[in-house]
């Protein structure tokens, strides 16, 4: 049975725990362990989960599955980006499922809150950017109805930045 929550700030250490394992499980092979962990560290340490959920303007939810957390979302309303003319549009800044977790079709359900979210807040449409490299991701936003209308680099450090394409969802 799942059941999606909202987090607040008294989740920092659900959201550091699922954000950082999920992170390495979908993006460690994508850059040297080193730039990895930095950026692990950085944004997925407990302080950092904790400004993050502390800040109004960011949603997370988690899902979980019998009980256990097995992925969350991260989306902010009203976030425009250059490639899209459509506003007033939300952005999916993440959107992770745990490994083991991944062919019970939690992500669709995490999807559909995040939009749903999107929608009730007035917003016209979703966009996101995904690892080019990701084609599980890439294919799942894509059955979803994403379109690609751009692409870009996710800079990880000062040494490395991986290819990205920016996809979008209207409603």
């Amino acid at each position: 049975m799942e059941k999606i929550v909202r987090l607040t700030a008294a989740d920092a250490t659900l959201l550091a725990s699922v954000g950082s394992t999920s992170l390495i499980e979908s993006h460690g092979h994508s850059a040297p362990d080193e730039i990895m962990q930095a950026y692990k560290e950085k944004y997925f340490s407990e302080e950092a989960c904790c400004a993050e959920l502390q800040d109004e303007s960011n949603v997370f939810s988690v899902i979980f599955h019998n009980g256990e957390p097995a992925g969350y979302f991260k989306i902010i309303y009203d976030v425009p980006h250059p490639a899209v003319s459509l506003q007033p549009v939300t952005k999916l800044e993440r959107l992770y499922l745990l490994k083991e977790f991944y062919d019970l079709k939690l992500g669709h359900q995490l999807l559909q809150e995040a939009v749903d979210l999107s929608k009730a807040a007035g917003d016209k449409g979703m966009w996101l950017e995904v690892w080019q490299k990701n084609e599980r991701a890439v294919s799942f936003y894509q059955k979803q109805g994403f379109k690609t209308i751009g692409e870009d680099r996710f800079v990880l450090s000062p040494t490395h930045a991986n290819p990205i394409w920016v996809m979008l969802l209207r409603y």
